[in-house]
């Protein structure tokens, strides 16, 4: 791994199957247990926290916990606790003794003596409350669809693609396009499907969207199946994230030869982001 895509890895925000992992890891910890509390130590992140939490949770129980792109969606009979994890947030499952630290900026505790702990230290991620459709706030209205739900698939890509100039990748990364293919699956995902990250978008064809829409739909399944890159354990009271490693065909192998042709993979940087392709498999 080069020194750039080490750097750009240690900061990379949470994507989707990191989202994901926390969706279902969190889950069994916060639905049907009753609130007993929340605090906010420091309300002010990307938005300002919701003042209205501390009134209205308490009492309540979290009926599902879901989630629409990178945004996490803890639903309750008044409304919903809509969660963006930012650049460095991340929700633990930790007991009430445990004290918290000083990036620790909410918590939402149960009757039975756990709490959901927010942690962000660098505080781009946000926490609001919607009382109405969370699909129809301003946040989640304009996505695209899931790429492992239904209405993803290579028709809709190849339609949505036509006349679009900007590179197949970036098309590919527009969360108005598809939400959740974030810079490693992306890379990952044009590899699999045989395309050039620089071809324009227009000029990929409904046979090659094909591959492309189930090399991101596979990518994007073997991550969340590995748990991402995300936490570990969502009940590890040191707060600290584990990382698993994935085992990548192109990103983080600059100049390594390809796995398929052998030919030596190549960097380039594309909307600020290192980009690594085979210029022998990738067309």
């Amino acid at each position: 791994m080069t020194q750039t895509q080490a750097t750009e890895e240690s900061q990379a925000m949470p994507e989707l199957p990191e989202v994901e992992t926390t969706c279902r890891g969190i889950a069994p910890h916060v639905i049907g247990k009753k609130i007993r509390s929340v605090e906010v130590r420091q309300p002010q992140l990307r938005w300002p926290v919701s003042t209205e939490l501390a009134q209205l949770l308490p009492a309540q129980k979290f009926t599902a916990v879901t989630r629409r792109g990178k945004y996490l969606l803890l639903h309750c009979k008044p409304g919903t606790l809509m969660i963006h994890l930012g650049m460095s947030g991340s929700l633990r499952i930790v007991e009430t003794r445990n004290p918290p630290s000083y990036h620790d900026h909410v918590d939402i505790a149960f009757s039975n003596g756990s709490v959901l702990r927010y942690t962000d230290p660098r505080r781009f991620g946000c926490m609001l409350w919607i009382s109405g459709d969370p699909l129809a706030h301003k946040l989640l209205r304009s996505l695209g669809p899931e790429p492992l739900g239904e209405d993803f698939h290579d028709d809709y890509l190849w339609q949505k693609s036509r006349n679009r100039k900007i590179p197949i990748k970036a098309f590919i990364m527009d969360s108005k396009v598809v939400v959740g293919v974030g810079n490693i699956y992306a890379n990952e995902a044009l590899f699999l499907a045989g395309i050039n990250p620089r071809r324009a978008a227009g000029r990929v064809s409904r046979e090659r969207y094909h591959a492309l829409s189930v090399a991101i739909r596979q990518v994007l399944a073997k991550a969340i199946k590995a748990g991402g890159t995300t936490l570990r354990d969502f009940t590890n009271s040191d707060g600290q994230p584990g990382y698993f490693k994935q085992s990548l065909h192109v990103y983080g192998r600059a100049s390594q030869p390809c796995q398929q042709c052998k030919t030596p993979l190549k960097e380039i940087r594309m909307g600020g982001r290192s980009t690594v392709y085979c210029v022998q498999c990738q067309k």
